[in-house]
């Protein structure tokens, strides 16, 4: 299979993992609603219980793989990180929410299993998740507001990295599953050669400023 097909097969990886966090985050705003709730102290605990479980094995997954393909068609393809407004708020939003969700999102919500009902803050971040998440599914269908600046446009990255830009996410998935928790060790270090190798074309790509009159 050439390039093309290969870069076809990372933005379907894209949408499908995407699609798949989105789901995850309703998901869980639907079992927080019902921990909440309930009038059952056992249905508020199971609830909990569940939406941490999804969080762990389906969520955080599916979040990682969708950040990753999404990171690595920004800096294998033409549209880069910074030239479109649409891409640049996709990136920033990708960014808050791997922060919140790894950080405050999944510790809050390991820490309320057990424990009833739900805090209201896991309830209204959930929810601000699959928001946010649709709100990025527009900006990938409408590309709007045009570029931020005009600049060097690089060529399609070759053909491996899309190969591995579809078997490094799903490699960590299935060693996350085996472990009991996500490790998306292989993604960080095919992103990181990546943009190490972006940086190194954009260098070379780069206009050479004119050369000074002799004194």
């Amino acid at each position: 299979m050439g390039t093309r097909t290969w870069r076809q097969l990372t933005v379907w990886l894209h949408v499908v993992t995407s699609v798949g966090w989105m789901g995850q985050a309703l998901a869980l705003f639907t079992l927080l609603v019902i921990s909440r709730t309930s009038d059952d102290g056992a249905i508020r605990v199971a609830a909990t219980s569940m939406a941490h479980e999804i969080d762990t094995f389906l969520l955080a997954p599916l979040a990682n793989a969708s950040a990753f393909t999404g990171f690595l068609l920004a800096a294998g393809t033409a549209w880069g990180f910074t030239r479109h407004w649409w891409v640049l708020a996709k990136f920033a939003i990708t960014l808050v929410q791997l922060y919140a969700g790894i950080f405050l999102l999944s510790g809050a919500l390991r820490d309320s299993v057990g424990s009833e009902p739900a805090p209201v803050a896991l309830v209204s971040g959930t929810a601000l998740m699959a928001s946010a998440l649709a709100f990025q599914a527009w900006l990938s269908v409408a590309k709007p507001w045009g570029k931020v600046r005009s600049g060097a446009k690089l060529p399609t990255a070759p053909t491996w990295v899309f190969v591995v830009a579809v078997l490094a996410p799903l490699t960590d998935i299935t060693v996350g599953l085996l472990l009991g928790y996500p490790l998306p060790a292989l993604s960080l270090i095919v992103l990181i050669v990546q943009l190490v190798r972006r940086r190194r074309l954009l260098l070379v790509t780069r206009p050479k400023l004119p050369a000074g009159p002799p004194r």
